[in-house]
């Protein structure tokens, strides 16, 4: 957005007479009331939101247990702005926890200080303290999420992000008659900061959740009758479902009973659309869908359950919720759907096969052709010594065989300050030995740890394979890049081919994400230009094994520096204030 600068200069008051001077007057009047009456003349707006994290006494499936929240709320409050708007979030931290906020999905061009990760981009917000988030919603349009990057706070600590078109700017797609937000997620009756302490202290991983939850309601279960989420809608009218798994770690189906729909946008990104009865999402991913209400009356059964196609416990309590058309009795029978198989790998494929960027004149997919970078990156779960352990051994997650080590001094800035000792710039591009990653597996399973980033030169173009292994057993892995959207040019089953599959690559319209599934025993290829400076994550959320060894399994990902494209002061991360 151009920027008018106005600059006072002390001169001689000039004489205008007093004809001209009435004309003047006219002609500023005429354009301040073309400002008021058209608010788009001036662009985008700053917007300011206050989060006061506390603690709330919430009740579900017949338990009462105090979570933490933004605002009393769980969900937390949403965050509504335009696309290229500033948005400031002051976070002031009221519990005893320490406190980060991540902006899943926001690209934080040049504002690595607000994206959130605790010790990558900035050290946590302590007991009693506060923090400003600044941040622009440059080039972005569509459903995002807010959560906590500490510990597993972000069980209850999340927010759907909405980012709307700019002003006088439609949809690609029929506007709807109404939005509606709709947060999945997990539910402990235990304190998820106990779970994970637990698991931490015992090296096995973390208990698995007790409901799924569809904006905070899992609806009746066999133990409990809870309260569930109604969905009202008018007959004949079209909604748009803004959907978010916010799970901690299950990937999840969403299916409502005798209805399509059409999904129109992934991620923030729009894409061509086409009709489906069941959407799968990952944690983290979003998914906006049109849903046009074609029954006459009725209550309708929504359905989430888990999906893992691996021999590995997952919570496997289906979540419901009611689509209530407007005139239909709470009392009237519901039409039942049934939720797919827990392992409906195929119906997963399909799903992610159907995405296709919209690649429109307004909205093309740059899919970089030409790639200065490429890299292969094994991910899975190792087993390393542990003394305090039950078993004298820990499960870890890694990437190329590096455990992750968090740090106490923030990677970024570290990197900006240049501070030495924090963290090691040798993070390996590829596997540092070589193995059948799918098939028959080493039988020493330790890693190393380290806290180590790659850089990437400014600008460059990168391909990066994410490869399951079979070490101790395959499952899906959901991976998320921080500070970027990529394009998803292809997946597959088996031990990544680098002759033969670029080949089969989609380079014309794939999807353009900010997290993506990594098939169980299997991988995924993504590309994306490395044009934001400063230190981003790469973080894998794995299953049951989410945060075992190291904090969300994060690997470094490090960006150089270039001196052509220098830091601003504004940048630099806000003081902690005490209140």
């Amino acid at each position: 957005m151009p920027c008018l600068l106005l600059h006072y200069i002390r001169a001689k008051k000039p004489q205008i007479p007093g004809k001209e001077r009435k004309k003047m007057e006219y002609r500023v009047g005429a354009v301040l009331l073309m400002v008021l009456i058209f608010p788009t003349l001036v662009g985008a707006m700053v917007r300011h939101y206050k989060f006061s994290v506390v603690m709330r006494n919430t009740t579900r499936l017949c338990a009462t247990k105090p979570i933490v929240t933004v605002n009393g709320r769980f969900p937390g409050p949403k965050l509504y702005a335009r696309e290229d708007d500033t948005v400031i979030v002051r976070v002031i931290n009221h519990v005893t926890y320490n406190v980060t906020i991540h902006w899943h999905g926001v690209k934080q061009l040049r504002t690595g200080w607000s994206d959130g990760p605790a010790y990558i981009s900035q050290c946590p917000i302590q007991p009693g303290q506060n923090y400003i988030y600044n941040f622009t919603l440059s080039g972005q349009r569509g459903t995002l999420l807010w959560h906590a990057h500490i510990f597993w706070l972000r069980a209850t600590l999340h927010g759907a992000i909405v980012i709307l078109p700019k002003r006088a700017v439609p949809y690609p797609f029929p506007n709807p008659y109404k939005e509606v937000v709709l947060i999945l997620g997990e539910w402990w009756k235990a304190d998820v900061e106990a779970v994970i302490n637990q698991a931490t202290q015992s090296g096995l991983p973390p208990n698995i959740s007790d409901a799924h939850t569809i904006n905070g309601l899992p609806g009746p279960t066999s133990t409990c009758s809870s309260q569930g989420y109604t969905l009202n809608v008018e007959s004949g009218k079209t909604y748009m479902l803004r959907i978010i798994n916010a799970a901690v770690n299950d990937e999840l189906f969403f299916k409502i009973a005798g209805h399509q729909l059409t999904i129109v946008e992934v991620d923030a990104v729009y894409t061509k659309p086409f009709k489906t009865d069941t959407l799968f999402l990952a944690p983290g991913q979003t998914t906006n869908a049109l849903l046009t209400a074609d029954q006459d009356s009725g209550n309708f059964l929504i359905v989430i359950s888990p999906f893992m196609d691996a021999p590995i416990p997952v919570d496997n309590i289906t979540g419901t919720a009611i689509l209530r058309y407007t005139g239909s009795l709470s009392a009237s029978p519901t039409v039942l759907t049934t939720a797919p198989p827990q392992n409906a790998t195929q119906l997963t494929s399909t799903f992610m096969d159907s995405l296709k960027s919209l690649n429109s004149k307004d909205y093309p997919a740059t899919v970089p052709l030409e790639i200065d970078r490429s890299l292969l990156f094994t991910i899975g779960v190792g087993i390393n010594p542990c003394s305090t352990c039950v078993n004298g051994s820990r499960l870890v997650s890694y990437i190329n065989n590096i455990t992750f080590v968090m740090p106490t001094t923030s990677i970024l800035q570290a990197h900006y300050y240049n501070v030495s000792g924090v963290f090691t710039d040798d993070f390996p591009g590829n596997p540092p030995t070589p193995f059948n990653y799918t098939g028959t597996q080493p039988t020493n399973m330790q890693t190393m740890n380290g806290t180590r980033v790659y850089r990437l030169a400014y600008n460059s173009t990168v391909q990066v394979v994410i490869q399951g292994t079979a070490m101790i057993s395959p499952e899906s892995h959901p991976t998320h890049l921080h500070g970027y959207d990529f394009y998803a040019v292809g997946k597959g089953i088996g031990n990544f081919d680098p002759v033969n599959d670029p080949k089969k690559f989609n380079l014309i319209d794939p999807i353009a994400r900010n997290t993506i599934g990594v098939p169980s025993g299997g991988w995924t290829a993504i590309r994306f230009r490395a044009d934001n400076p400063g230190c981003v994550d790469v973080a894998l959320s794995l299953g049951s094994t989410h945060k075992l060894g190291a904090e969300d399994g994060i690997s470094g990902g490090g960006w150089e520096r270039s001196k052509s494209v220098p830091y601003t002061p504004s940048l630099r991360p806000s003081k902690m204030l005490d209140i």
